[in-house]
């Protein structure tokens, strides 16, 4: 039965290639789903035999876990863009005075409108897939890539032992309109364009759902260990295992073989299945790649050309102005809906009022729109020649439209801004928003949730989510007994967040992320910055005048003291933990810890804090220097068969925290 199961396994991986990647099928529709469903009873009956990477494994299971993230093998960089011919001859110009006497050959390939991806293969397998992420580290969508056709969970041919690819998911133009269609028929809101739709699906925490959206995958560029010396060649071998690579590659010996290839692309893009936003000119030596090497953001020996936005032309309706958290007030083209670069264009943004100044914009103008970098529609120019004679001219407001506070504008800035942050409702609910927002508390809590209980009084800022009582909710429209229960769960496991995601989560105007933990470690409790001068924030690395003097601003404001003092009463960590503790520093000093899977507790880079905390060290790949796996629910079945056969303690959600002395 075993040799059954990898006979059909092998025959089924061959037909999905044939019939996705080679568009070339040799059995019939039926004839395939007799040999899967031959294979499905199968592994039912020996489950001994379950091998994740079976083509039956395609349609997706139905467990619903939160992304984890893991860091890329190699930095998942961006391209330089550019706009113009003139552009590419200057990269050109630099690539020849870096390579010296190097001869130049360039391929230019499409450069796909989607959402990249890096996939890692271990003897031919797919083990791990990966989102861009922030560039070093990723989101792990494994079981969502695993479902699309396109993919090979099994690689066929002379593949190397192990391999890692990067490409882009996209969902084609046809299939992307039909599966608008089947969604506005369900009464769910439609994608305003495939990327989107592309982007929403992977994202989904349920594969089944992903499997039942029309994605496919295209490869273009292997980070290490190329076959050959030619990335152009490269591309071809890794066709040759199972990749989906369109033929359309080019390898280019001068730049107008460049230029006449970008031409082309232009003129024919809208006859292409899926859609594209330029070329991508990459140096085709791997070792002259390697020389030329990367900058910290993007690679030396690859540039893009994006092609003119699209633009049309359409009737302005009316402005509107809205307002964010921080009190800017931020004007929106309201636009007669009109078809641009495939999607229905309603609105635009207008930034500030110097550009509508700059625009001259008047009532019922004609305006012509174009997609900034294809994706905002934003106004390019008013028709002038169709203007009515009685249209009036477009002003700025000059009082909130939200609570009727008189707007100001700082000096030497171009946005306005509503001064009653205090007592405007969507700076008061923007505020909320940014609080319990996944890279601040981690509260889970929707947008329409929080704009309700505001509503209902029951909150006016962020200290009065920690006051919410079980009686409040159960009574409130759309709150079921599990939805009230999560909710007062997770309020309760944001208290345990660090000090300096809890300042960040604060809102202070100019402290990001990074500026908060620089201000945790240099200030560790929220009563010493708040006592802080100016002179000795400054004094701190990257604080500066503005930073400082925003910071004292904050705290000279009763009504955000007010609010310190409620969460310190809820117990809101508002001090850095001591990292000197020799206790602590004892429990884990020494310690090299890898992370897999995800945690009911806490969520994983607070996890890895506490790594931290208590003298450990993270690490991402396993090795016999490990002490510890560190495994939670949808471990990695490879990173876990791994750290058995190196014999690494693997310690479960409790047994960590137990070690720690921290009861759950």
């Amino acid at each position: 039965m075993q040799q059954r199961i990898e006979e059909l396994r092998k025959l089924l991986h061959e037909h999905n290639y044939n019939y996705y990647v080679l568009h070339s099928p040799t059995i019939t529709d039926i004839e395939f789903d007799t040999l899967l469903q031959e294979l499905q009873q199968l592994e039912e009956q020996y489950p001994e035999y379950f091998d994740q990477n079976s083509p039956s494994q395609r349609v997706g299971s139905d467990i619903d876990a939160q992304f984890v993230q893991e860091p890329h093998s190699y930095p998942m960089l961006s391209l330089a863009n550019s706009y113009s011919k003139e552009d590419i001859t200057d990269f050109d110009v630099r690539v020849r005075k870096l390579a010296g006497n190097n001869v130049i050959q360039y391929t230019c390939e499409l450069k796909y409108d989607g959402v990249a991806v890096s996939l890692q293969y271990i003897n031919g397998k797919l083990q791990r897939a990966l989102t861009r992420g922030d560039g070093i580290q990723g989101d792990n969508i494994t079981a969502n890539v695993r479902t699309i056709p396109t993919v090979p969970i099994q690689l066929q041919g002379n593949f190397p032992p192990e391999i890692e690819i990067r490409g882009e998911i996209v969902m084609p133009r046809s299939k992307f309109d039909q599966f608008n269609i089947e969604r506005e028929k369900q009464g769910e809101q439609v994608f305003a364009n495939p990327r989107n739709a592309a982007a929403g699906s992977l994202k989904l925490q349920n594969s089944k759902e992903v499997a039942k959206r029309p994605l496919e995958a295209f490869m273009y560029y292997i980070p290490a260990h190329q076959p050959t010396n030619s990335h152009f060649e490269n591309l071809s071998i890794a066709r040759t295992w199972g990749f989906n690579i369109p033929d359309v590659a080019k390898k280019c010996d001068t730049l107008e073989q460049v230029f006449a290839y970008i031409d082309t692309w232009d003129k024919q893009r809208k006859q292409l299945a899926f859609d594209i936003d330029g070329i991508v000119i990459k140096v085709d030596s791997i070792q002259l790649q390697q020389e030329l090497g990367f900058t910290a953001k993007i690679p030396r020996w690859a540039i893009a050309y994006k092609f003119k936005a699209e633009q049309a032309r359409t009737r302005l309706l009316s402005v509107s102005f809205q307002v964010g958290r921080t009190g800017a007030v931020t004007p929106v083209a309201n636009l007669e809906p009109v078809k641009l670069a495939g999607t229905i264009v309603k609105r635009a943004t207008l930034h500030n009022s110097d550009q509508i100044e700059q625009l001259d914009l008047h009532t019922d103008d004609y305006v012509f729109i174009e997609k900034g970098g294809e994706i905002i529609p934003k106004i390019i120019r008013a028709d002038v020649t169709t203007r009515n004679l009685f249209a009036q001219k477009i002003q700025f407001i000059t009082t909130c439209p939200e609570c009727g506070s008189t707007l100001t504008r700082p000096i030497g800035e171009a946005t306005y801004y509503c001064p009653n942050q205090y007592d405007c409702p969507p700076q008061i609910c923007g505020r909320i928003e940014h609080f319990v927002s996944r890279k601040a508390m981690d509260i889970g809590i929707a947008e329409a949730t929080i704009f309700q209980l505001y509503t209902e009084g029951l909150i006016r800022d962020v200290g009065d989510l920690y006051s919410l009582q079980y009686q409040q909710l159960i009574s409130l429209d759309r709150f079921a007994e599990k939805s009230v229960q999560n909710l007062l769960q997770s309020l309760e496991k944001s208290k345990h967040i660090p000090y300096h995601r809890v300042l960040y989560a604060l809102g202070i105007r100019y402290v990001g992320e990074t500026v908060a933990k620089t201000l945790a470690k240099a200030i560790p409790s929220i009563d010493a910055l708040k006592t802080a001068s100016i002179l000795q924030l400054e004094q701190i690395p990257e604080i500066g005048t503005k930073i400082a003097e925003s910071i004292k601003q904050h705290f000279k404001e009763p009504y955000n003291n007010i609010i310190i003092e409620k969460l310190r009463n809820a117990g809101v960590c508002l001090q850095a933990q001591e990292q000197t503790e020799t206790i602590k520093q004892d429990i884990l000093k020494g310690a090299s810890i890898i992370i897999s899977g995800v945690f009911k507790s806490y969520s994983r880079e607070h996890m890895k804090e506490l790594i931290e905390q208590y003298g450990g060290k993270n690490v991402s790949s396993i090795s016999k220097q490990t002490t510890y796996m560190l495994a939670g629910e949808g471990i990695g079945p490879a990173k876990l068969e791994k750290a058995m056969e190196l014999n690494i303690p693997i310690l479960t959600e409790e047994d960590f925290l137990n070690k720690l002395g921290i009861s759950i």
